[in-house]
């Protein structure tokens, strides 16, 4: 701002228009500049500055466009402004002075805009806390001149600088608030604009210190009075506020200053006047915002103004309140204004209430509409000012019913019969709040609050209801639910519920929380006590059906909407409609509070509660009735008054046979809402003696076992968690009727128990809809009529049954059936006789049906449902009926037509109904063979096809579903086929066939539920196993079935569930239990007659034959054995006992089948036969162990079956079954597997000596696939050493060369580190290294590989990296598997793989050094797998030979750390691991790496140059190797490679400090010669090495190099690289040591010239580089000779790294400077103006700093003028033009310190 103060002059601008704006801040931008310009130029040709423009910079500052210059700039005065208060606010009043007209709104408009506000800021802060001897009058005039005259200035109001004003001229007051209150007074008699402006200001000045603005209440009204009513609409809300905070001010004194006088009469005239000007003029305004501030206005001024001009003010006052209703949404304010008129006008003590009630009534007409709807507010922001609003308007009513209440009674009686709902709405809410407060005056008239009540209880609009939902305020309501919703969707919502298509919803806050208010007041008595209960329980009757279809469409309405759940905290303010549960929940609440807490209701409730259970529009509130009247029970028979006492004198409460048969069919729920089930117990235990009296006793001992079932933990938990509902289910159905036949037989009255069926009758309408209930009543009713003995009246119910049962529904259906069916059980000829006529009735009505599919036909049941009734019938029918009586229904019915009917359903549940019948009407065909009348069943073949049919579905089913209904279908159709397949006359083949198909899938059913899965499992067996026997002419045919069956099994045989195992396992054996049957029945396959060779030792093992039809025996070869047995061999190993048991019976059973079998003719194979059949005795023995379930050890077990097995397979089945072996061992139970492991090893150890190389490298790939196949370790292991079993006793070569191409195929196709439990290749390699035999020969083999194989395809540095490029492309892959291998034989941790590599030490690190070069150099083409290899083989190499610290090298970042560019320097590290654990090795390393120094591959010279530098620093090698190492090293500085330049340089300088001195000259001309090389790393490591060489190095060897170095230092300190620029500073100061004798002044030349860039990285952007920096500075200051300057750099702020301990810094470097190196200022300056153009803003402004503090404290004026313009315009310059906010910053304090210490 001080620039542009100077450079132009003119009065304060005037407000423009936003256009003029735009266009006055583009045509300024440009003579902003020049502006600049010109300081600059003439702050060229000043010789001082004066201190005020450093004040003027940081006030510019303020208008900088970075927030932190900005904050610093504020910051920086703010803490000067209690010590330079004067010079801030001068320097702030200067941008106000100066800057012409444009100027000034450029700064308001513009980009100053913010500039003006900090202005204004900070000289408010300053007045607040200047000293008050610095309070100046003139200077506060002149502020408030200021601040007045720029709040005045714009045509706009409430800007951010005229707030910012605003705040000055508050400030101010609080000091001295006459100046201020006189100043406001000038410009009040100024435009509108002004007095706005200053109004405004008086207001916030009220209500920050009301004490010291209340005293000039009268000075500020007379002024402000008279200018009122020239107020234009858009500022008059400005005053009307400032009104009400004077007001308030007023109200505050008063109370503060108890003692202070009473207003004087011109105050209250002139509050009189605004009072009546804002009513007559401002009320009436057409601004809403002006209205709506003067009401609040009028409202705080209500209580100064006196009684007679309250009273002539309200006839205009209380409609302008009114009026304002219906224009805002948030109307607190003005129900506050309401509620302030309301007390002066009726609560005062200084005369009568200024309004009769009559005058009252457009008030409560007004409030009445708002009390019932509390708002509709939709933010949730909004709720507390509406629960605000709702809470301010009660007040109201309750200050006028304080006064008027009869008259307010009246009203709101009047309005409860309105048929305006909003005013009946709010006539509740508003009785609801008033009835408890006003009791004692409403007591006389409870009756008429009575009788209105009850006229709403009779409405029945149900818009009137449905708007009563929607005013609900939820009073009573406590939220238990998470469910509660947005104002705005429940209302909404509710508005879009059509009429009709729920049920009304009554107000449950309204009515239900008055019933209760009312009740507890004692208003409620006689009839209408009964209205008022059953409106209660009609409440409570709310369906959970609708409750839940009322919350989805709800959600639903809410998502479309797009709104979200708002979970009000009051329920005191509850907007909108009231969901169904929210009703049913306050009704509950309610009856329930009624009952228990309000005695008088006693003689109400009871019995009358009673009549609520019968009628079904009550169903849903059963359950709390029941509590009730248990609660009431319970209550009278503790104070000895029973509940018969009522009952004999009402005639119009229902039976007791209605009340038990109500009660009974509610039972069929245990789980429902409410403990329905244990109510319903609990009350027919209490009613017991309404009952006939020899049922109370049973009741006494029944009842609470019944109770105790569902309520009890474990019960209830299995009902509620059980994965069989419908069977849990059916077991409490039955309880509840063994319950009702009990309670019949106890109670043995012919007529009660008719009475009690005419009561089911007369119940089936209470259930239409509900078929469950209906299914148990139906079965009640069957279970009566099964204990009566008339005839006809059972006729005349089951014609009622039918009738009223929904056959359409399976449940209904069903129990329809069951209840049919218990009728049959006594009354059997009269219920087929029903059955006829509906079968009739329907073959009569078939063509009538037909043509009902030509018209409308919804109201007829359909034809699947008719016949699933029927079959039911039918079926339970048979199933009750005795089996001696109905084998001529039977008969009769599948020799009809009807069947075929019954047959073609579609729908799943006429299916299964239709099976269950098939199956029942076969069953009682097996139940009457048993009874010894068998007879065949007719159309036997098309009944099983059907069966089938059906149980395959529509093709929509899986027959692995685990649905219970398709289980159920499926287990029942198995039965069927089973009952048919065993019965006459006999399958044909293709029927056969087409049963095995549909069938075998079967086995993939899981196991759950078990109680519908185990039969279905049980009936497929014993099917197949009739398949088996019926299938086939002779053995091959029948042979080659049980092959088809068994493979097709063999997947459940192995499975990993113990069940399917099991299951396969019974199947197998059951199968081959009947094929051995039919095998030994005596007949030869060729054709003998007789006995003869063929079969002798059949029918010797067999025993007796069984005589059957001739048929040829199968084979030996069609049994598969090898292939057999290895597919049962694991089970004999298996978890599961019954499972081994099942396994070795199969095994005994093929090798019996086996030997029974004729061998081909001319063979001779008597001694074979011998051994064969002493293995299989053996076998048989461990057999019968089994079956006597004694106890054996498992694996003795198991190794004798092997032994025997491997004596009973020939040589073509030990082969076929060990290449097959991979099934076997990769089965899923370990313990299975593990025992095929040992088998196939024993198979090996005694017979391997029989295979041939073709066999043992077709078995080695079997067990390498399986080793790949399997997870588990240990059983790997167990196959590896069978593996190696083979190779031990066969060919170790093929093995060998099996295993490692198995290896590469793995390495170039798949990532082996991310194999799922790892790679199993690599634990083939563990087993061979660990071998004793096998060791030696396997690293033979993986060290020539590693030889003679080339490690890349091709050259790598001719390869670019791309994203495409793959190991396959680059790598060979047989030395990555030999690596690997190596990597495994080093882990082995065996004795002799240990040995072979301490014997190879020195070759096996030369190779891997030299592969990490070449590993290197893939990962920078991205190819990261091989080095990853090498590493995890480096590794094994180190643990192997025990040098942990050599493995702790590269175990935790190894591959980054040789993926770098510093790998070398990890090869380094390792090469001294090796020095230091085994020197002896280094020579022989050192000779083996000097060779590969010349190789072609780059990669590799550098890994053997890292070594070898790393080798010379080594104390231990001989002379000579050092001076052979320091002469390569040298040598090679030339090479192509910067890495092995950067390596030699480091290797010459890690030369031993005790032979360093005789190679320093040496190694410093090296370093000079590398010191500007290309590679800025080869470089570094120069600097780096100088640093190190110099602290051993003689004085003669570095004075001829001495000032070269410091030349080539300084170019190094400005490079980019922060290491190099730490680096350089550091070697500087290792050459201070040198700087002495003839070479000091010479290095102090070039230490001066270096100072002043130090101090500046003293604070760095690197915390390396200011460390170099500061130990540099602690080096080289000694050589100055300063004391002052040496204890500067050992003190705290030296060390730190803050920011201002920085600046403290350089203050005091500057000042020693300045004081003994007066003559080096050209050198310092030149250096600090250097720097000003570096690229990094930290040191631009640390250099500015400098110049500024070198300026400041220079003690010899003539040295000033050369620089000071320069460096200030400069400074200048920066502190307005640099892009960097530090460097702006710093630029200013620069200027300031240069400009204080300046006179």
């Amino acid at each position: 701002m001080s620039l542009h103060a100077q450079a132009s002059n003119g009065d304060p601008g005037v407000g423009r228009s936003s256009k003029d704006k735009g266009d006055l801040l583009q045509s300024s931008i440009d003579k902003d500049d020049l502006l600049r310009s010109n300081i600059i130029r003439n702050n060229l040709f000043q010789s001082s500055v004066p201190r005020r423009e450093v004040i003027q910079v940081l006030v510019g500052a303020l208008g900088d466009e970075s927030a932190m210059v900005r904050k610093a700039a504020m910051n920086a005065l703010q803490e000067n402004a209690p010590f330079n208060s004067i010079a801030i606010l001068d320097c702030c009043t200067a941008v106000f002075r100066v800057g012409g007209r444009k100027f000034m709104e450029l700064q308001r408009f513009g980009q100053g805009g913010s500039h003006i506000t900090g202005v204004f800021q900070i000289m408010a802060f300053t007045v607040r806390v200047m000293n008050e001897e610095e309070i100046d009058m003139a200077l506060m005039t002149k502020l408030v001149k200021v601040a007045s005259s720029e709040m005045t200035v714009s045509k706009d109001l409430d800007t951010d600088w005229q707030r910012a004003a605003s705040s000055l001229l508050v400030a101010i007051g609080t000091r001295l608030p006459d100046l201020m209150i006189e100043e406001v007074f000038l410009h009040l008699a100024g435009s509108a604009i002004a007095i706005s402006a200053m109004v405004q200001t008086l207001a916030e000045f009220a209500s920050a210190e009301a004490l010291k603005f209340t005293p000039h209440l009268k000075d500020v009204l007379s002024r402000v009075l008279p200018v009122l009513g020239n107020i234009k609409d858009a500022q008059r809300s400005i005053f009307a506020n400032a009104i009400k905070c004077w007001c308030q001010a007023a109200w505050q004194y008063r109370l503060d200053v108890p003692s202070a006088p009473e207003f004087d009469h011109d105050v209250l005239a002139f509050l009189h006047s605004a009072f009546d000007l804002l009513l007559r003029v401002w009320a009436n305004s057409r601004e809403l915002k002006v209205r709506l501030s003067t009401i609040e206005a009028l409202g705080n001024m209500v209580g100064l103004i006196n009684r007679a001009q309250l009273k002539a003010a309200l006839p205009r006052f209380l409609p302008a309140i009114l009026g304002l209703y219906k224009k805002v949404e948030n109307a607190y304010v003005v129900t506050c204004s309401l509620h302030s008129l309301l007390e002066a006008s009726l609560m005062s003590d200084s005369g009568p209430p200024l309004l009769d009630f009559e005058e009252l009534i457009v008030v409560v007409n007004s409030l009445l509409p708002l009390a019932s709807t509390n708002g509709n507010n939709t933010n949730c922001s909004e709720f507390g000012w509406a629960l605000k609003n709702y809470n301010e308007i009660l007040r109201c009513f309750l200050t006028i019913g304080m006064l008027y209440h009869d008259d307010i009674f009246d009203f709101l009686m009047s309005k409860i019969n309105s048929k305006e709902d909003l005013f009946k709405l709010g006539a509740l809410c508003v009785l609801k709040h008033l009835l408890p407060r006003l009791s004692e005056a409403w007591y006389e008239r409870r009756l008429v609050l009575i009788e209105a009540v009850k006229s709403l209880l009779d409405e029945q609009d149900l818009s009137v209801r449905k708007s009563l939902a929607e005013a609900s305020n939820g009073d009573l309501i406590k939220k238990n639910q998470a469910g509660s919703r947005t104002v705005f969707a429940r209302t909404v919502f509710a508005r879009t519920i059509k009429p009709g298509q729920g049920r009304p919803l009554p107000n449950p806050a309204f009515q239900g929380k008055l019933i209760v208010v009312m009740a507890s007041h004692c208003y409620v008595e006689g009839t209408c006590g009964e209205l008022f209960v059953e409106f209660l329980v009609l409440q409570c009757a709310i369906a959970e059906e609708e409750v839940t279809q009322y919350r989805n469409q709800h959600e639903a309405f809410e998502s479309t909407m797009g709104l979200h759940i708002f979970h009000a905290t009051k329920t005191e303010l509850r907007m909108g409609a009231v969901s169904p549960a929210e009703l049913r929940t306050v009704s509950e609440k309610g009856l329930l509070l009624l009952t228990i807490t309000i005695p008088e209701m006693e003689v109400i409730l009871w019995p009358f509660l009673l009549k609520m259970i019968i009628p079904s529009n009550y169903t849903a509130a059963v359950a709390t009735i029941c509590r009730c009247i248990s609660e009431l029970a319970r209550h009278r028979t503790a104070y000895g008054n029973p509940l018969l006492n009522e009952i004999k004198s009402h005639t119009d409460l229902p039976t007791a046979e209605e009340v038990f048969a109500r009660l009974v069919v509610l039972l069929h729920n245990p789980l429902a809402r409410d403990q329905l089930a244990a109510r319903i117990l609990t009350v027919l235990y209490y009613l017991a003696p309404l009952f006939p009296k020899n049922v109370i006793l049973f009741w006494e001992d029944e009842i609470p076992k019944m109770k105790a079932y569902i309520t009890d933990t474990e019960d209830s938990k299995g009902i509620d968690d059980s994965k069989d509902e419908t069977l849990q289910q059916e077991t409490w159905d039955d309880m509840i009727i063994n319950f009702f036949s009990e309670s019949l037989d106890v109670i043995r009255d012919p007529k009660w128990t008719s009475s009690l069926g005419n009561s089911l009758c007369r119940q089936y309408v209470l259930y239409n809809g509900d078929d469950e209930h209906s299914a148990l009543l139906h079965r009640c009713l069957g279970m009566l009529l099964q204990k009566v003995d008339n005839r006809a009246y059972v006729r005349e119910k089951l014609d009622w049954m039918y009738r009223k049962a929904n056959i359409a529904d399976k449940t209904n259906r069903i129990g329809l059936a069951k209840g049919v069916g218990l009728v049959a059980a006594t009354h059997l000829d009269t219920v087929l006789e029903k059955l006829k006529n509906i079968l009739d009735i329907e073959a009569r009505s078939i063509f009538q049906r037909f043509f009902s599919l030509f018209m409308d036909s919804s109201n007829k049941p359909d034809l699947d449902d008719i016949h699933a009734a029927l079959a039911l019938m039918y079926g339970y029918t048979a199933s009750y009926a005795p089996s001696t009586v109905i084998e001529a229904r039977i008969d009769a019915l599948v020799g009809t037509n009807m069947l075929s009917r019954l047959l073609h359903v579609r729908k799943a549940e006429a299916k299964q109904a239709v099976i269950t019948a098939i199956d029942l009407l076969g069953r009682a065909v097996i139940k009457a063979a048993e009874s010894g009348a068998s007879f065949p069943l007719k159309r036997r073949d098309q009944m099983l096809d059907y069966t089938l049919t059906l149980m395959a579905g529509d093709g929509s089913e899986n027959l692995t579903d685990s649905n219970l209904e398709l289980l159920h279908t499926q287990t029942l159709a198995l039965n069927t086929c089973t009952t048919l397949v065993s019965v006459e006359p006999k399958l044909i083949f293709e029927t056969r066939n087409h049963i095995l198909k549909a069938t075998l899938g079967f086995f993939t059913l899981p196991n759950d539920p078990p109680d519908v899965v185990d039969p279905l499992i049980n009936n497929l067996i014993t099917l197949l196993c009739a398949i088996l026997l019926t299938s086939g002419e002779d053995g091959k045919s029948r042979a080659d079935q049980l092959q088809h069956i068994l493979k097709s099994i063999d997947q459940y045989v192995s499975s990993p569930i113990d069940h399917q195992r099991k299951r396969g396992c019974v199947t197998v054996h059951k199968l081959l239990m009947k094929f051995r049957c039919l095998c030994s029945s005596g007949h030869c396959g060729f054709g003998c007659l007789g006995t003869c060779i063929h079969v002798r030792h059949s029918t010797d093992i067999v025993g007796q034959r069984i005589p059957s039809a001739a048929f040829f025996l199968p084979s030996r070869e069609s049994l598969n054995l090898g292939e057999r047995v290895m597919a049962y061999l694991p089970r004999c190993a298996d978890a599961n006992s019954e499972i081994q048991k099942i396994s070795a019976k199969i095994l005994d059973l093929l090798f019996i089948i086996s030997l029974s079998l004729p061998r081909p003719v001319g063979s001779t194979v008597d001694e074979d036969r011998e051994i064969s059949y002493i293995a299989l005795t053996a076998l048989e023995d461990v057999i019968s162990i089994y079956n006597r379930d004694a106890m054996i050890d498992q694996s003795d077990a198991f190794h004798r079956i092997v032994s025997s097995v491997c004596i009973l397979l020939t040589k073509e089945e030990l082969v076929a079954a060990l290449h097959g072996c991979v099934a076997a061992i990769c089965d899923k139970v370990k313990q299975s597997a593990e025992g095929t492991v040992e088998a196939i090893i024993e198979f090996i150890l005694k017979r391997g000596r029989e295979l041939n190389e073709t066999d043992v490298s077709r078995i080695t790939q079997s067990l390498l696939s399986a080793t790949v196949a399997i997870t588990d370790k240990h059983l790997r292991h167990e196959v590896l050493n069978a593996t190696c079993c083979l190779a031990e006793h066969t060919s170790a070569k093929i093995v060998f060369s099996e295993l490692l191409s198995a290896a590469e195929r793995d390495v170039m196709t798949k990532d082996i580190t991310r194999l799922r439990g790892g790679w199993p290749i690599q634990d083939a390699f563990y087993a061979f290294s660990q071998h004793d035999v096998l060791s030696m020969m396997f690293l033979d083999h993986i060290i020539d590989v590693l030889n003679q194989v080339p490690y890349y395809k091709e050259d790598i540095e001719k390869i670019e990296y791309t994203d495409q490029i793959t190991m396959p492309s680059v790598v060979s892959g047989m030395p990555q598997a030999a690596t690997l291998a190596l990597s495994t034989l080093f882990r082995s941790g065996g004795r002799i793989s240990k040995k072979s590599v301490e014997r190879r030490y020195a070759a096996v690190f030369c190779a891997l050094a030299l592969h990490f070069g070449s590993c290197h150099g893939l990962a920078i083409i991205g190819v990261y797998q091989p080095l990853r290899t090498l590493l995890h083989t480096f590794q094994a190499f180190c643990e192997c030979i025990g040098d942990q610290e050599m493995g702790k090298v590269l175990a935790k970042d190894g591959e980054h750390l040789l993926g770098s560019e510093k790998w070398t320097e990890t090869i380094g590290v390792l090469s001294k691991c090796v020095a230091t654990k085994r020197p002896k090795e280094v020579e022989i390393i050192c000779k083996l790496l000097w060779q590969s120094m010349n190789r072609s591959q780059r990669f590799q010279n550098e890994a053997a140059a890292a070594v070898l530098t790393e080798y010379v620093r080594s104390s231990e090698i001989p002379d000579s190797l050092l001076d052979q190492l320091v002469g390569v090293l040298s040598s090679y500085i030339g090479n192509e490679s910067p890495t092995v330049r950067r390596l030699c340089v480091s290797g010459l300088v890690k030369i031993p400090s005790s032979v360093m001195i005789q190679y320093s000259s040496q190694v410093l001309s090296v370093i000079v010669a590398l010191l500007e090389d290309p590679g800025e790393e080869v470089a570094y490591a120069a600097v780096q090495g100088l640093i190190s060489v110099l602290e051993l190095a003689h004085e003669d060897a570095v004075a001829p190099v001495l000032l070269n170095l410091c030349v080539r230092l300084r170019s190094l300190q400005v490079r980019l690289n922060s290491n190099m620029r730490c680096a350089s500073f550091s070697a500087m100061g290792a050459l201070s040591k040198f700087g002495v004798g003839a070479q000091r002044e010479a290095f102090l030349e070039q230490v001066h010239s270096s100072l002043p860039r130090l101090i500046f990285h003293v604070q760095d952007e690197e915390t390396i580089v200011r460390q170099a920096c500061k130990n540099t500075l602690r080096q080289i200051l000694p050589l100055l000779d300063i004391e002052n300057m040496i204890s500067l750099v050992n003190s705290r702020a030296f060390n730190s790294d803050h920011r201002s301990d920085y600046e403290d810094i350089v203050r005091d470097f500057t000042k020693n400077l300045c004081e003994h190196f007066t003559d080096r200022t050209d050198t310092y300056m030149a250096s600090a103006i250097q720097a000003f153009e570096t690229t990094w803003p930290i040191i631009q402004a640390n250099a500015a700093y400098f110049a500024g503090c070198m300026l400041s404290q220079l003690s010899d004026r003539r040295l000033l003028p050369p620089y000071l313009t320069q460096v200030v315009g400069i400074l200048v310059v920066k502190s307005a033009r640099s892009p960097d906010a530090v460097v702006r910053a710093t630029a200013a304090s620069a200027l300031s310190l240069l400009l204080e210490n300046i006179h």
